[in-house]
């Protein structure tokens, strides 16, 4: 408990006020803002483009402006740096990894990735499908060239491109992901590092030609706080992970406030009608002209929601 009570205060010493925290994090002895009251303290958390959302398939609309996105980098042999951040273990990368097509308005690079999950083999992906959540679910996220930053890319309604993939459970091991779940081991107290030598981002996720199916909507942030300036890309394709490395993966980080880091996900959020769009691999328009209608679709979802 002494030892729990000294990361507490370091963690309030070093964040300030206005913590916020999840739902498992929450109790009535606690300061913190759990997800129903984040926009108390971050405005945007309250907005009208909030994610994460239900997509219900019944109402997706198919759209061939979108095609195929195209990787650079994903190949590429890479040293990557794990960080405990209080809330979740972000892996950054290099901005030589780079994202374009796929209807996105421009060139966008690297930032960082990392994994929403439940507790103890309990689903915890932020995104759900016709009402059924996931064991877990992966972001990469991208900021458009030539922002700096992330601070400087939220001005932007599509600064920032969101990849997103759900995992699915199977009986064997995913042997890719041992690596990953043995650098969250090492970096289990808020603000610790590890670094993963000779990794590359191709291991863990598919190949570009199984990824032109996908989901595409105007979002937000999923975490405080909740910037509205996201274009969401949630693969049809799953990442397979057993049921012995679900468990395995909540019981390595802890929370800033020193408890175990479970069920990191935030509930889903009304789609305040926005329209989410599904890629048409059979209808794919040239590279330009899907990129100029979805940027018709991006602005004209704006507007319609009176931003």
């Amino acid at each position: 408990m002494g030892f729990s009570l000294y990361l507490t205060l370091l963690s309030v010493l070093h964040q300030g006020t206005g913590q916020w925290c999840y739902q498992d994090q929450y109790s009535c002895d606690d300061k913190c803002r759990d997800p129903e009251n984040w926009a108390v303290q971050f405005p945007s958390c309250g907005g009208l483009r909030q994610s994460p959302i239900n997509i219900v398939t019944n109402h997706v609309h198919p759209n061939s402006a979108l095609p195929p996105l195209v990787f650079t980098g994903h190949h590429d042999v890479l040293n990557i740096t794990v960080e405990n951040m209080g809330h979740s273990a972000h892996f950054h990368l290099p901005t030589s990894i780079r994202l374009t097509g796929g209807g996105l308005p421009g060139h966008y690079q690297a930032l960082q990735f990392h994994f929403h999950w439940g507790s103890d083999g309990r689903p915890g992906s932020e995104h759900t499908i016709d009402g059924e959540r996931f064991p877990m679910e992966l972001h990469i996220v991208h900021i458009k060239e030539p922002y700096g930053s992330l601070a400087e890319a939220e001005h932007d309604m599509a600064g920032i491109a969101l990849l997103a993939f759900l995992f699915e459970e199977t009986t064997e091991d995913n042997p890719h992901f041992n690596i990953v779940i043995d650098a969250m081991g090492r970096v289990q107290n808020n603000g610790s590092t590890t670094v993963i030598p000779n990794l590359r981002l191709s291991d863990i996720i598919p190949d570009a030609k199984d990824l032109h199916s996908y989901y595409r909507y105007v979002g937000s942030m999923t975490t405080p706080g909740c910037e509205q300036a996201v274009a969401w890309t949630v693969f049809h394709k799953m990442l397979p992970i057993s049921s012995r490395q679900l468990v395995a993966v909540t019981q390595q980080c802890r929370f800033w406030t020193g408890q175990r880091m479970t069920d990191i996900f935030r509930p889903t959020q009304p789609l305040d009608g926005r329209v989410v769009y599904r890629s048409d691999a059979g209808a794919v328009l040239p590279g330009l002209m899907g990129m100029l209608l979805c940027v018709h679709s991006l602005v004209l979802g704006s507007v319609v929601l009176g931003h």
